[in-house]
């Protein structure tokens, strides 16, 4: 019944380079006295999610582990006296987990650009087991999926875990973890680091957004204890990190609302003919009517907020609002357009937005809670960060640790975007260069790039000095088959 939905993609890759020689990562700066300052890298050891451990196309995999910030800081950070810095890499470039040697769903294998949009890499088969666990301690301690708590919880690199309902566990740090009882931190200190990075809390509003706040995914409490509200969670972490002397660096939480995953799908995405509309309207009719006749139980305002009217040419889905007044009790759905201030997913559990919203759903059938960021979402998701932000800027200050302002960044690149060298980042889908095709992690150059951040952060505070990176020696996207 809808047509003319497509993706807002380009529909060739002309200029992503995807040759080998694009993945190396040596092209820095040759003219720089390097330094360290006033900082020990003897030993460093980096915390926090998939946007640590290099997570990007929608899997983690070697190469994209090779190039995650991280890794990056690492290699200047040797130039300076930095010691071994050790990943637990992937067994292959293609990505996803298996589990006892069936593959599974959820960790799938990385996403690819082909005709016109992102598809599963064809053929790509994972060799990466969870059960068969890495020993040794590791300096990349990014666990994708991870929220600021679960940097605390112990057991959470048990593999017995991975069976619970909910799963108490999480498979990529269990690949990992020195012990079935041990925890992220914990793992982390008993290195005795002497520098350290943490970027944490992304996840804690971030699986509430892509799930379209339906509620299964719930935000992390801006207060509370340990392990319960991201202030007490992460001044543990920092009070755990710099109780021994070690000096780091901390970076913020962007406006998850601003990634492509939510910018992508026009909010008016749905085109109708006259006999489609005729046919739409009559079917909403009898809504229509309830409205008109529960009179003072809602406003004017509200009235016409939740009338259902299409007309030909473009429109916007008909989507559920649970923050609508509940008129359940006169049997009269919480049904409105969608608006501007509004925002489509752009997939929800391995189904696209494009597929979902061609098959009728926002016309005939409104969408579902899981498939739109709505404004009230979108503003409690915003009300959480910036606590969140206060909490780290204020820890940050107290402590003397380096602080890159992830939420700037990302606003730029909402806003015009950002040149780095010669090259212009912005947040669009594949064409900005940022993002990678999953729609939220980042590409090998912005890598580069919030390496380059991390590392001016710390110059700043800790007097250090150090080599940039260069945007031409980092691909924008991974060739379809790496060895």
């Amino acid at each position: 019944m809808i047509k003319n939905i497509k993706w807002i993609l380009i529909a060739s890759l002309g200029i992503v380079s995807c040759s080998q020689d694009d993945v190396d990562t040596s092209g820095i700066q040759p003219e720089v006295t390097v330094s360290p300052g006033t900082a020990d890298f003897s030993k460093y050891v980096a915390l926090g999610n998939s946007l640590t451990a290099g997570f990007s196309d929608n899997a983690l995999f070697k190469a994209g582990q090779m190039n995650a910030y991280p890794k990056l800081l690492a290699d200047q950070f040797a130039l300076v006296g930095g010691g071994e810095f050790k990943t637990p890499f992937m067994n292959d470039n293609v990505g996803g987990l298996l589990f006892a040697g069936i593959a599974n769903p959820r960790f799938g294998p990385r996403l690819i650009f082909a005709n016109g949009a992102p598809i599963t890499l064809p053929g790509g088969v994972s060799t990466t087991e969870v059960s068969a666990t890495l020993t040794g301690g590791f300096n990349n301690m990014g666990v994708p999926g991870a929220k600021s708590f679960h940097l605390l919880a112990p057991g959470y690199g048990n593999l017995q875990g991975l069976g619970t309902v909910p799963p108490t566990a999480n498979p990529y740090f269990a690949r990992f973890a020195s012990s079935a009882t041990t925890s992220v931190v914990a793992d982390a200190m008993a290195q005795a680091p002497t520098f350290f990075s943490l970027w944490i809390g992304n996840n804690d509003v971030l699986g509430y957004a892509t799930t379209g706040g339906d509620g299964s995914d719930p935000i992390t409490p801006a207060t509370g204890a340990p392990g319960v509200g991201f202030d007490g969670t992460y001044t543990a972490l920092i009070t755990t990190l710099t109780s021994a002397g070690a000096k780091g660096v901390v970076a913020t939480i962007p406006d998850v609302a601003a990634v492509p995953f939510f910018r992508t799908i026009p909010i008016n995405a749905i085109t109708l003919n006259e006999a489609q509309v005729a046919a739409l309207n009559a079917g909403y009719a009898a809504y229509n009517g309830g409205l008109a006749a529960v009179g003072p139980a809602i406003d004017d305002v509200e009235r016409a907020r939740r009338t259902i009217n299409f007309v030909v040419g473009k429109n916007t889905p008909v989507i559920i609002d649970e923050y609508l007044t509940n008129l359940n009790g006169l049997s009269i759905p919480s049904y409105r357009h969608a608006t501007s201030d509004d925002y489509i997913v752009l997939s929800s559990q391995g189904v696209s937005a494009q597929a979902h919203l061609a098959a009728g759903n926002g016309t005939q059938v409104p969408l579902q809670d899981r498939w739109v960021l709505s404004k009230n979402e979108v503003e409690e998701i915003r009300a959480a960060t910036i606590s969140y932000n206060e909490t780290i800027k204020a820890l940050a200050a107290e402590k003397g640790l380096a602080i890159v302002d992830a939420h700037a960044i990302l606003n730029q690149l909402a806003n015009g975007g950002i040149l780095f060298d010669t090259y212009h980042f912005t947040n669009q889908f594949v064409q900005g260069g940022a993002f990678g095709l999953d729609g939220v992690h980042l590409t090998a150059r912005a890598n580069a790039y919030i390496a380059n951040k991390f590392l001016e952060a710390i110059e700043k505070t800790y007097g250090a000095s150090f080599k940039k990176y260069k945007p031409q020696d980092f691909p924008l996207s991974y060739p379809s088959f790496l060895p």
